[in-house]
């Protein structure tokens, strides 16, 4: 049986920014549907939630009460024991200026930051090294969005140029993104892999029914995964899933399969922050 130096972390993206309730009706949109989803992935295997959340309209929001109130009923269902990871996607509705505003004004537990989105004229390299010295100052668990390894060569350049400090940074390596019907297939995750020269312990998340292959592979290879409605709403044998719970079940079902624990969300915030 393999042994594995730390347990997988799975987080569950229930939602995501654009999909709606035609197209799945177990969809959470409202807060007390993100606490009921956020119950039923943690009992799943799930630690680790990503959070969007919607306007009044159902339309991608930045919000910062609306993130209040979001978090307040997810952990009201599940108090501590789910990391709440609160997205700062841009999805073609927000600038790089509107993006860092809401993450300073909310200072989460943690935040995805998409690099590519941030690594703006407007904020210039001084803004950036701002930017992530407040993360790192005000111990925010912040995970980094690559699209492609030239998103993550440019984030090792960052890092080697001193524009972002050392602190424990985590990357998500994000799989097919820009292929032909954006699939995803586990050979996407190696030139990552291959790339990855620092510490910074990573993440993938991959679009349609090779979610789960995708996210078995990166188990194997010692990595994290990134599971839910977001990206993908198929079962691994094609059907549709009933729900995300059902999805981070099979998640644990390849841990259990590889011999690899799960962390619990103490546990990641504890290995995370020391990392």
């Amino acid at each position: 049986m393999a042994v594995f130096p730390h347990p997988l972390l799975i987080t569950v993206a229930p939602n995501g920014a654009y999909k709606q309730r035609p197209d799945h009706p177990s969809l959470p949109i409202t807060s007390s549907e993100l606490g009921q989803t956020a119950k039923l992935c943690l009992d799943a295997g799930a630690a680790m939630m990503h959070m969007h959340i919607r306007d009044a309209e159902g339309r991608h929001s930045l919000d910062v009460q609306g993130y209040r109130d979001a978090q307040q009923a997810v952990k009201a269902a599940v108090g501590d024991e789910m990391i709440i990871q609160v997205t700062s996607e841009a999805a073609r509705v927000y600038k790089a200026p509107e993006q860092i505003a809401m993450v300073t004004a909310l200072k989460p537990e943690a935040v995805s930051v998409g690099l590519r989105e941030v690594d703006q004229p407007e904020i210039g390299e001084a803004g950036l090294a701002q930017f992530f010295g407040w993360l790192a100052q005000e111990r925010v668990m912040t995970q980094i969005i690559l699209y492609d390894v030239a998103d993550l060569q440019r984030w090792q350049a960052l890092r080697a140029q001193g524009v972002i400090p050392d602190a424990p940074w985590s990357l998500l390596f994000v799989l097919g993104r820009y292929s032909v019907g954006q699939t995803s297939v586990p050979q996407d995750l190696l030139p990552f892999v291959r790339a990855h020269t620092g510490n910074e312990p990573w993440s993938m998340c991959a679009f349609g029914a090779g979610e789960h292959a995708c996210a078995t592979t990166a188990a194997a290879l010692g990595g994290h995964v990134r599971v839910g409605f977001e990206n993908n709403l198929l079962l691994n044998n094609g059907q549709v899933a009933p729900d995300n719970a059902a999805l981070v079940c099979q998640v644990a079902d390849s841990a259990r399969m590889l011999g690899r624990s799960l962390y619990t969300a103490q546990r990641a915030r504890e290995a995370f922050f020391d990392a």
